[in-house]
């Protein structure tokens, strides 16, 4: 009995030091990942597949990895036989989709896609990517996906980019402002970021270049009551559009908005701003947006003379994560 009992502690700890050296072999990896140095990330990343082929983990970037390397075929057969097996994570899918775009072959992409968001249905990522194979084939059907991911998984922030995009260059207004300004709260430092500000800035100009921004309107919609309560705000800017004239148009807004309490249409953004403006930061959030946008030497002068305001809204951007709450999908 104690023969046996010295015999599986034995296969214990090999079993350990093997779980660890896989595990070690992982990490230095990532570190040659982090590095941007795939050619070695992929000689361990081998070394620790042959000692744990069915590790998830090292599959997964070792197929990315043979990706960023244009090796596509390889990483094909490193990545296909992941996406049946039963602990395949959304994340498998997408690497997949980025090597069949780079095989050139977008109906075996679309069609992985549409499989990986019947096994992951909250995925945003998925939703995000499959939108981005149809618009890159000039398939409208592509803001349906959009939609989709944002409704489903409300803060991956790529869907509130593209469509954001997509209807900037539309005739819907209402849209393109609101996930524009939530995709600039969770990407405050993001690349696409300043691009979006101007988006924002232009698109409000768009707006109100109409005669009667409710025309149009359909009743008891959320857009709807935003366009109400926004029309009634207009006199802000009628010596034309800018920071100020739209920190005063909104500051209007919100006081209307959230008058009487009701919050028929509870929404994580709106609420963000009657924050802000509570704690004395909304002139500063619009400057951070619109000024920045319209004249960036101009909005650096305004951080300069008023330090204060721009310190503390960089405090109050620095302490929290912006995230809205399932069930504020109104579109």
């Amino acid at each position: 009995m104690k023969r046996i009992y010295c015999l599986f502690l034995l296969l214990g700890m090999i079993i350990t030091a093997h779980a660890q050296d896989v595990a070690q072999l992982h990490e230095t990896a990532k570190g040659f990942i982090r590095q941007s140095d795939f050619p070695n990330a992929i000689l361990v990343l081998n070394r620790a597949i042959q000692k744990a082929p069915e590790n998830l983990g090292v599959a997964k970037d070792l197929a990315f990895c043979y990706s960023y390397q244009n090796d596509n075929v390889k990483a094909l057969e490193v990545i296909k036989p992941l996406l049946d097996r039963d602990d395949a994570d959304d994340q498998c899918f997408q690497i997949a989709g980025n090597i069949y775009k780079g095989l050139e072959l977008p109906k075996e992409c679309e069609k992985m896609y549409r499989k990986g968001i019947k096994r992951f249905p909250q995925s945003g990522a998925l939703y995000n990517e499959l939108g981005e194979l149809l618009w890159a084939q000039k398939d409208f059907a592509a803001i349906k996906q959009w939609e989709k991911g944002i409704e489903t998984d409300p803060n991956y922030s790529g869907n509130y980019y593209n469509a954001c995009k997509y209807y900037y260059f539309s005739t819907d207004r209402v849209w393109g402002l609101l996930y524009g300004e939530i995709f600039v709260n969770m990407e405050p430092l993001g690349n696409r970021t300043p691009e979006v500000k101007t988006m924002l800035l232009e698109g409000y100009k768009k707006l109100f270049a109409e005669t009667d921004i409710t025309k149009g309107i359909k009743k008891n919609s959320f857009s709807d009551a935003f366009l109400q309560a926004l029309s009634h705000q207009s006199g802000a800017i009628a010596l034309g559009i800018n920071p100020e004239s739209l920190a005063m148009l909104r500051t209007r807004f919100v006081i209307e908005w959230f008058h009487d309490g009701s919050n028929r249409f509870p929404f994580r953004l709106f609420e963000q701003q009657r924050q802000l403006l509570q704690e004395g930061l909304f002139e500063a959030y619009n400057q951070w947006i619109f000024g920045a946008a319209q004249n960036l030497p101009a909005y650096q002068n305004w951080t300069t003379a008023h330090p204060a305001e721009y310190s503390e809204f960089n405090r109050f951007q620095r302490g929290r994560i912006f995230k809205l709450p399932p069930g504020q999908y109104y579109q």
